[in-house]
């Protein structure tokens, strides 16, 4: 992860932490999707797609998340990653699960998860949830926030759907 979505991030969390009294916050940006299509691969070239998939969420993806957990719980709040980039059978998947420390102690946990679309690349959809103290009305709805050529996925992307997503999770909570 780049040193300046690093500090964007600590930015975030840092006033969200002003704001709550507790956490982190407000401040970062969204950014952009890709596509792919194609043709009907046949049943090896699915395969090698499906792990091609799944070695470029470990090597760019997992890398990027490694590095916003790290500084989550560094900041105070609760964060995991759920890896389903090796299992065998289904397309692989990444999931942040994130949890805001927050004052009421009430916020619930929120989840990007990045997976391989066999016709698109990697898709990339959050579920948002705001913490129930705020009086709001918790629903499960994702949405897809973008897709890209497997081939086409870099660290910047990965940086700019996270941190999107992050800043998104506090303003809610």
């Amino acid at each position: 992860m780049s040193e300046k979505s690093l500090e964007k991030l600590r930015a975030l969390l840092k006033t969200y932490a002003e704001r709550t009294g507790a956490g982190a916050a407000p401040g970062a940006g969204a950014g952009a999707g890709g596509g792919a299509g194609g043709v009907k691969p046949t049943h090896d070239e699915s395969e090698r797609r499906r792990r091609a998939c799944g070695d470029r969420l470990q090597k760019v993806v997992r890398a990027v998340l490694d590095r916003v957990v790290d500084e989550l719980k560094n900041a105070g709040h609760e964060a995991v990653i759920e890896d389903q980039s090796a299992t065998a059978g289904a397309y692989p998947s990444l999931e942040l699960a994130f949890t805001p420390r927050s004052p009421e102690g009430a916020a619930l946990a929120s989840v990007l998860t990045f997976r391989c679309d066999p016709r698109r690349g990697v898709a990339v959809a959050r579920d948002i949830k705001p913490s129930p103290a705020k009086g709001r009305v918790v629903t499960t709805s994702s949405d897809r926030i973008g897709t890209m050529k497997v081939e086409a996925v870099s660290v910047e992307w990965v940086e700019t759907k996270t941190l999107s997503f992050v800043e998104a999770v506090l303003k809610v909570n």
